[in-house]
């Protein structure tokens, strides 16, 4: 039950990876409600779905802050 929300938050991002202003939405939530160790986790999933898709790009500036 730990990880749940670190699993949800990446199913999210996955199913919306289709629409990068979707992305960019759940990203902004994501880094908001998860814990600061899977923060960190999450921005290495974040950057590989963004190396598949490279129109996600532009969300990159909300893992720079």
């Amino acid at each position: 039950m730990a990880r749940a929300m670190f699993e949800y938050t990446k199913t999210i991002l996955n199913k919306v990876s289709f629409d990068a202003n979707l992305f960019c939405k759940e990203v902004q939530k994501a880094l908001q409600r998860l814990l600061p160790y899977e923060v960190e986790e999450i921005k290495i999933y974040i950057e590989s779905l963004i190396h598949k898709n490279p129109d996600l790009n532009q969300c990159l500036i909300y893992l720079k802050a």
